[in-house]
């Protein structure tokens, strides 16, 4: 990685010390060549994933529903014959398998995948052989300090705008690579980076050096880096989310205001001001998407107040949120909102992103009233609770402390909230092409599944899904929590294709079984409070129970054993969604780590799609 330097007059200062130009000259050429190496990366991932959708098209328009696998479908894979023709899909599956269902588990909150493990193993060794290559004096000294320390600092600083980028809501990088969690570990290993500079560079400084005025600006950026790091580690961001939140907004702007300034005076403050721009384009495009989609209440028209939000505390620790959907505002199942709600929040502009529970109106199912028809139904006083899924924004929001507590209260008040919505975020999955879909969701994770199961449905209803069998499983911890989704499912699965084999499976962490077998256990004097101003009896969802499909049962499931016979009896292609904790998400992986010799014997091309708890 040597840099040729051209020539040029010395001056008496570089003359007493002829590192210094060579130090210069590859602290200026190393980071040039690292974003060489990373818009690289980004490039071939953008390759794969073009291929990888063409041959997803390519192979769906070449397949038919009825084909020698179809009348496999049943017999376990043990049974079958290997067929070496279907070698190239085993290899696709193994990959899969190594890549992304072999895992690094770090405690209770850290999952990493095999591919997330190699690409921050390669960035790692990557940025430290550019800060510690070609680090000998001309006196021979090896790993002179002064080739590398200023060297890391420079790195460091060349990576801010990634980081930038990947953290802000209007990102692309994030849709061509898929991953997600890479904008938080470039920042610690930047992080350490920085610190290494900046540690090596304060035990060389001479006293007289200390008040330099861009000494303490970089002491202040790396201290607001330092804690910054601390409050987003997961344990205290999952339990401290506001005190994360404004730690976050604050902490970012004095790095980036600091580190420019710091890295201005050495004549490297051009990697800096380009965080301004993408950070002040994010919040552009975010404040435009506000107002377009909002624009009614910003008018201050008679009937904005029509617009508010409806709130009902479903149980202690869960709300229910639906409200109009904004014109000219359409998303896909599985996809995130930030909702700001003035009266609720600290501050006007705080806004916090939660899963659409519900689909728009392109995904109603034959039979689903319009949003007109639901108005006239719910004037005559008729029972429409299960229409706001196809025709509204519904949220089912976890409540803990802060923001959503105060949500909660505002239910309990029978208060509406005025609600803005930023969105749509997040990429919803493609299953049209899935002859099995597997849906697994716990507790408040069924937002996701729920909206993908609906969205599915109308696929098939409509012809543009090619899925024969729908799986749907849900876990929860008391048995009154079906009737979150209960009228939604009971509409679903009234209007389902019939040319669909439909499974529903709650589980029951915890309860009796007298509280499943009878009507009259579902609590009957509870009442969940509503901001429509008066508390709403709970209902009875026992007509969810009147489909064979359904099946309600005590204890956690085995998903290994589940999974397992799914892929043991099934041909074409299996695709299993997962969104709830990490307990739920580790045995799917686990229970996926098939063998090469099921997919040699006729059994499925699984795929596995993982959405976890949590935005930030």
């Amino acid at each position: 990685m040597s840099v040729s330097l051209t020539s040029a007059p010395v001056s008496p200062r570089a003359a007493a010390n002829p590192d210094k130009p060579i130090r210069t000259g590859r602290n200026r050429a190393y980071p040039h060549q690292l974003w060489w190496l990373i818009a690289s990366f980004v490039v071939l991932i953008a390759l794969c994933q073009f291929i990888s959708r063409v041959a997803l098209k390519y192979s769906s328009r070449h397949s038919s529903r009825k084909k020698r696998g179809d009348t496999e479908a049943g017999r376990s894979s043990s049974s079958r014959r290997v067929s070496w023709r279907r070698l190239p899909l085993a290899a696709l599956n193994a990959y899969r398998v190594i890549a992304f269902r072999w895992t690094l588990n770090i405690g209770q909150y850290l999952t990493l995948n095999f591919a997330e493990v190699l690409v921050t193993c390669v960035y790692i060794i990557a940025i430290f052989t550019w800060g510690f290559v070609n680090t000998t004096s001309l006196a021979g000294n090896k790993l002179d300090v002064s080739y590398w320390e200023n060297r890391l600092g420079v790195l460091g600083a060349s990576q801010l705008p990634l980081i930038t980028a990947l953290g802000t809501k209007n990102n692309i990088l994030s849709y061509i690579t898929g991953l997600k969690f890479i904008h938080r570990t470039i920042a610690r290993i930047v992080f350490i980076l920085l610190w290494t500079h900046g540690a090596t560079r304060l035990a060389h400084l001479m006293d007289s050096q200390y008040v330099a005025w861009f000494v303490p600006i970089g002491i202040i950026a790396m201290g607001a880096f330092t804690v910054l790091l601390f409050v987003s580690l997961r344990p205290i961001r999952a339990r401290f989310y506001e005190l994360f939140y404004y730690t976050h907004v604050l902490s970012v702007l004095i790095i980036l205001l600091g580190g420019y300034f710091h890295t201005n005076y050495q004549k490297f403050g051009f990697y800096l001001w380009p965080c301004f721009i993408i950070w002040g384009l994010d919040r552009a495009i975010r404040l435009g998407r506000l107002i377009f989609y909002n624009h009614l209440y910003f008018g201050f028209s008679a009937t904005s107040h029509h617009l508010d939000a409806s709130v009902e505390l479903l149980s202690p620790h869960l709300v229910r949120l639906h409200l109009s959907r904004p014109p000219h505002f359409k998303w896909t199942p599985g996809q995130t909102v930030f909702l700001a709600m003035p009266s609720v929040s600290k501050f006007p502009i705080e806004s916090h992103p939660f899963t659409i529970a519900s689909v728009d109106a392109r995904y109603a199912l034959k039979g689903v009233q319009d949003a007109t028809e639901a108005e006239k139904a719910q004037i005559a006083g008729e029972d429409v609770d299960a229409t706001p899924y196809w025709n509204e924004l519904v949220f089912l929001i976890h409540v803990r402390e802060g923001y959503t507590r105060r949500l909660a209260n505002a239910a309990e008040k029978g208060e509406k909230v005025k609600v803005l919505v930023d969105g749509p975020y997040g990429f919803s999955p493609n299953l049209d092409n899935d002859d099995i879909v597997v849906l697994i969701a716990g507790s408040s994770g069924v937002s996701y599944t729920l909206s993908t199961f609906l969205g599915v449905l109308s696929h098939v209803q409509k012809g543009k899904s090619k899925c024969r069998k729908l799986v749907f499983v849900w876990c929860i911890r008391e048995a009154s929590h079906i009737e979150w989704v209960s009228k939604a499912l009971t509409k679903a699965l009234e209007l389902a294709p019939a040319n669909i084999d439909l499974s529903v499976r709650i589980f029951v962490t915890s309860g009796s079984a007298p509280a499943l077998g009878r009507e009259g256990s579902w609590n009957e004097d509870e009442s969940s409070h509503s901001s429509e101003g008066s508390p709403v009896e709970k209902t009875k969802p026992s007509s969810l129970f009147n489909f064979p499909s359904v099946q309600v049962a005590l204890g956690r499931p085995n998903l290994a054993a589940f999974l397992q016979h799914e892929v043991e009896i099934n041909t074409g292609r299996l695709s299993v969604t997962v969104c709830g904790s990490q307990g739920i998400s580790r045995a799917c992986r686990a229970a996926l780590r098939i063998p090469v010799t099921t997919t040699l014997k006729g059994g499925p091309s699984v795929v596995l799609h993982v959405e976890s708890f949590g935005y930030a």
